[in-house]
């Protein structure tokens, strides 16, 4: 197991390493495995990519992301309705996002998406399609995955697309179904390998949630 020491160098460096963060000024406090992320950026984009950095971090058990989005002085910022009519225009270019089915909110620089989609790989492209807008704070999905597909879940599907990733080994995760529901049991090596699991999980047909329950246990 690392150290906080050692693992607060290596979120550091690896923060440090991703281009957009090079300038950025983001504290990292590390306890147990439990990394939180502080200070500024000017735009949500580097958020995300520190968050996404710090995840991949051997070691790393959970994150707490407490950075804050603020432009820089010189910028004279974006009416709530521009910022509204960007996102608009933007899921309406994303070619796997159906037009029409998500609704927009926009505070104080603050998005929110509503709507039902399919699969949760459009929810997740509808997130990265607004995340590099300028004057974007802050992102909340409420987007419901609700398949129209009526197949019952097939576990053993799930089971076998798991044993087929390299980078998980699923030997320690368990699949259970109820309904359109997956639960992932079971303890993996990495917060990646948490992340994957579960977009693997999102992929069977007629997943309306998965509830990730995996636990992060890392050894050297």
């Amino acid at each position: 197991m690392k150290t906080n020491e050692s693992l607060q160098k290596d979120v550091q460096d690896a923060i440090k390493w991703e281009p957009l963060l090079h300038e950025a000024e983001i504290g990292v406090i590390v306890k147990d495995g439990v990394v939180t992320l502080t200070g500024t950026v000017d735009n949500y984009l580097k958020k995300t990519e520190a968050e996404t950095a710090a995840k991949n971090v051997a070691g790393v058990k959970a994150v707490v992301e407490k950075i804050e989005v603020k432009y820089d002085s010189f910028w004279t910022g974006k009416s709530d309705q521009e910022i509204a009519n960007e996102v608009i225009n933007a899921l309406r270019w994303s070619w796997n996002i159906p037009n029409n089915t998500i609704k927009v909110k926009v505070e104080s620089g603050w998005v929110t998406l509503y709507g039902d989609l399919a699969w949760n790989y459009q929810r997740e492209s509808a997130k990265n399609a607004v995340k590099n807008l300028e004057g974007v704070k802050g992102i909340t999905s409420k987007i419901i995955i609700k398949s129209n597909k009526t197949d019952s879940i097939e576990k053993e599907a799930i089971e076998k697309a798991l044993s087929r990733n390299w980078s998980i080994n699923d030997n320690d995760i368990q699949v259970k179904v109820t309904a359109n529901e997956v639960t992932l049991v079971g303890t993996v090596n990495s917060y990646y390998q948490k992340d994957e699991a579960e977009r693997i999980a999102w992929n069977a047909l007629g997943v309306w949630s998965v509830n990730n329950e995996l636990s992060v246990g890392y050894f050297d």
